[in-house]
């Protein structure tokens, strides 16, 4: 039950990250590095900062632009910078990305227990529910 409301909350959080960086027009390789950048301006006269912080979510866009933004757990909205409005979303998804992927260990370990205490012996013999329970993929980012 946790894991599914964990995920429907990552998902919402990806799908507000997605329209973000559409109203930016960026995606996550659209930005340049802050190295890229510097060597772009090298020739460029003028005192310029060594290093140029780029975001890569609001990349030229004006992050001072105000966007309204609903408080996570509240019925609060607030118009807010865009850069703060991402930055949160970015930083609550990071937690909910580590809270999946705690939970689907604990699964995991929990159903590896079943499993070897024969308790779904009679549905699936404890050889097959171990090796699907120890089955790795390729992780999606």
């Amino acid at each position: 039950m946790q894991l599914v409301e964990t995920d429907k909350l990552r998902n919402g959080n990806r799908e507000a990250l997605t329209a973000l960086r559409k109203r930016a027009r960026t995606t996550k390789t659209s930005v340049p590095s802050p190295f890229e950048s510097v060597m772009k301006e090298i020739g460029v006269s003028g005192s310029r900062p060594l290093v140029k912080e780029v975001c890569t979510t609001c990349g030229s866009h004006d992050s001072t632009e105000r966007t309204w933004m609903m408080f996570p757990g509240t019925d609060v909205f607030a118009r807010i910078p865009f850069h703060a409005a991402h930055s949160i979303i970015e930083t609550d998804q990071e937690h909910l990305d580590f809270e999946t992927k705690k939970l689907h260990s604990y699964v995991k370990d929990k159903t590896l227990l079943i499993s070897e205490k024969g308790a779904l012996a009679d549905k699936i013999s404890p050889a097959v529910l171990k090796s699907l329970v120890t089955l790795t993929g390729n992780n999606r980012k």
